[in-house]
């Protein structure tokens, strides 16, 4: 596969040139919003679990009007409808359906909220006043803190279709990342030589320390890329996100236990054994620091490390270690359990 590298470091898009003509005397200006207010903030920030108000409020009400609210989805490109309203009377559509209503305080407000905020509802959201000629729309995006990690499975690196990469991740309670969600981990310190499916089709891998078997020492630090591959017939890993989820706990059961005991030990305290995700996020959000390693459901053992030190993996950056996946029947480990709302 050509290796396509997505520029250097610090790699920033150039703004658009100047044109060097001047707009005609009495040209129209570009068009302004008249019937939606722009929001004071393009950004809602929230939780999983949590609920969230994306704001869309009219400053005047045209006749004959609808406001639609859609969902931008990286994956294909689409917008897809989410609710539909004429100020009297409301349609929802999709998977969202459930979950959505209009705010609507007053007349004026066709602000969309979330329930039970889920990780697929981070993305793009667009509000757009629906009136013949003058259709008008804002633009919002719904943002969950999160953690980026690479996964692959037991038999071995590059072994997902991108469908089957989507699924991995879905399982282990996380979903593909998103470009953006992978770009941001890199910066926050994500070096990773295997290449991994992102949400929209396109396949990365971040690397801080430039070194030979990760495209040689003098490719410069980046997110690199093999661009899109066809989802069906080429395998890689996958890298999936996920995110705290309110009312949830992550623990560490001592013992020396084989994968299924690991289990039954988590029943008999009211869990289940924790997903990689689950682990991830307690690591990230709850700062879990044990050296123990721990049975997870997918037959990994690993452990989280945020405060590093020499007798626990020795390496010198927080993150969750890995023993890989040793025989089930191995009475070696403890468990990580997990406690849902």
């Amino acid at each position: 596969l050509r290796l396509l590298l997505l520029g250097s470091f610090w790699l920033l898009a150039a703004p658009p040139a100047l044109s060097i003509f001047q707009q005609p005397t009495g040209s129209p200006a570009p068009p302004h919003l008249q019937y939606l207010l722009e929001p004071l903030h393009a950004t809602v920030h929230t939780q999983r679990g949590a609920t969230a108000t994306l704001p869309c409020v009219l400053r005047s009400l045209p006749r004959n009007y609808r406001v639609k609210w859609s969902k931008v989805e990286p994956a294909n490109y689409r917008e897809n409808i989410i609710i539909i309203t004429n100020g009297l009377y409301h349609k929802n559509y999709g998977p969202l359906s459930p979950r959505v209503h209009l705010r609507h305080r007053h007349r004026y407000d066709a602000s969309l909220t979330i329930s039970d905020v889920a990780l697929e509802d981070e993305g793009r959201y667009r509000c757009q006043l629906v009136n013949g000629l003058e259709d008008e729309s804002v633009s919002l995006t719904l943002h969950l803190e999160g953690v980026v990690f690479p996964y692959q499975p037991s038999n071995g690196r590059y072994k997902f279709n991108y469908h089957e990469a989507k699924r991995a991740c879905e399982q282990q309670d996380s979903r593909l990342a998103t470009y953006q969600q992978l770009y941001k981990a890199w910066t926050e310190g994500l070096d990773w030589c295997n290449a991994g499916w992102i949400l929209d089709g396109t396949v990365h891998y971040p690397i801080i320390n430039s070194r030979e078997p990760c495209g040689g020492r003098l490719l410069l630090p980046g997110v690199r890329s093999y661009g899109a591959r066809d989802k069906q017939k080429d395998r890689f890993d996958a890298f999936c996100f996920t995110s705290a989820l309110q009312g949830s706990k992550v623990y560490f059961i001592r013992g020396h236990l084989n994968f299924k005991e690991a289990g039954q030990a988590c029943h008999s305290h009211g869990a289940t054994i924790a997903k990689v995700g689950q682990l991830y996020s307690a690591w990230k959000f709850s700062q879990l620091d044990r050296c123990d390693g721990g049975w997870l459901e997918d037959g990994s053992v690993r452990y989280p490390i945020t405060t590093p030190r020499q007798r626990c993996g020795g390496l010198p950056d927080p993150g969750v270690r890995s023993f890989g996946f040793p025989s089930k029947e191995l009475r070696a480990y403890g468990t990580y359990c997990f406690v849902g709302k």
